[in-house]
């Protein structure tokens, strides 16, 4: 039998003599007691578009403090509520006391703790608020979302809409809604609705608008190429593209809710007695202003704050989601 031929294993072609050239050297080893850029935590990690703009956020100060206080006053007229020891509706027995450690905010002319009644009053008119806000932008999204991405007659149709409810006044709706059918009209959650039914319309251009921006792209077309369905496109690709222009909107849907809602309270044509709002707070304040200054300033005072915060925290949301936007320390 013939023997076995021994072969040696080929060399690497980095190692491989080239004619003319010098002959090619491995890298050498690091010495020894060195650690490499990963071992030292020198590697570059890879960061998602959520945690950017979580960090730009978080360099934002004036959205963390309005962020803090708008959370801190949901949580004192929901929570704290329940440990305070006054009840909204509570008379007790002292009537048009100032400001005081047994009543912070002083009592009115029939008795009522108004510490107890600002805290359900800025739950009331956050609840609304936050009820507008939801409603709101889910309608304007959906609107928007179908305008936006198959044009035509649907976009046609649909912005026509919404021109004519933009061009619906609030008050006068609110009348016909009192004269109709009064047992609903002070109602916080019907207020709400009604809000919420004329409050989408900007919304809805929004997304409209970047829709129609966003379906010219690349990535759409790529999954138009491939099959994938109108509802995998708009909602895995499209809506969270458009998501910074939503959320700051809703945002913002907040604190106008806010200030509608107590200025239709004040007008005597939103939320009504016996439940209590910052507006009707302000309404029932504003006429005792001269002698009994609390019983307007505080209410009035916690609605300024609640708007404000919730204003500066749209405004770090709106530096947040957008990179081409400066983080202002």
């Amino acid at each position: 039998m013939p023997e076995p031929i021994e072969v040696s294993p080929p060399q690497p072609a980095s190692v491989l003599p080239v004619p003319g050239e010098p002959p090619a050297t491995l890298p050498e080893p690091p010495p020894e007691g060195t650690r490499s850029a990963a071992e030292e935590g020198l590697s570059i990690e890879a960061r998602s578009q959520f945690r950017m703009a979580a960090e730009r956020f978080i360099h934002h100060k004036v959205a963390l403090l309005g962020g803090s206080i708008f959370i801190f006053l949901l949580l004192l007229s929901t929570v704290g509520a329940h440990f305070w020891h006054y009840k909204y509706a509570q008379i007790t027995g002292q009537f048009g006391t100032g400001p005081s450690l047994q009543h912070p905010f002083g009592t009115d002319t029939i008795g009522h703790d108004l510490f107890a009644q600002a805290l359900k009053g800025t739950a009331t008119s956050i609840e609304t608020a936050l009820v507008v806000a939801v409603i709101a932008t889910v309608i304007g999204t959906l609107i928007g979302a179908v305008a936006g991405y198959y044009g035509g007659w649907a976009d046609s149709l649909l912005m026509r809409f919404t021109d004519l409810v933009l061009v619906v006044p609030v008050l006068a709706v609110l009348l016909v809604l009192a004269a109709g059918v009064s047992g609903l009209a002070g109602n916080w959650l019907v207020i709400a609705l009604v809000l919420a039914a004329l409050f989408w319309t900007y919304l809805a251009r929004l997304v409209r608008g970047t829709f129609l921006s966003l379906r010219e792209r690349e990535f759409i077309e790529a999954e138009w190429a491939i099959g994938a369905s109108d509802r995998r496109i708009i909602l895995r690709h499209l809506i969270p593209n458009a998501i910074g222009p939503i959320v700051v909107n809703a945002t913002l849907t907040v604190a106008t809710a806010m200030l509608i809602e107590a200025i239709l309270s004040f007008l005597g044509l939103g939320i009504q007695p016996p439940d209590v709002s910052l507006g009707t707070l302000i309404n029932s304040g504003q006429g005792d202003a001269t002698a009994l200054p609390w019983l307007f300033y505080f209410p009035a005072g916690i609605l300024v704050l609640a708007i404000l915060s919730v204003n500066f925290l749209g405004d770090g949301l709106r530096d947040a989601l957008d990179p081409s936007q400066r983080v202002r320390a």
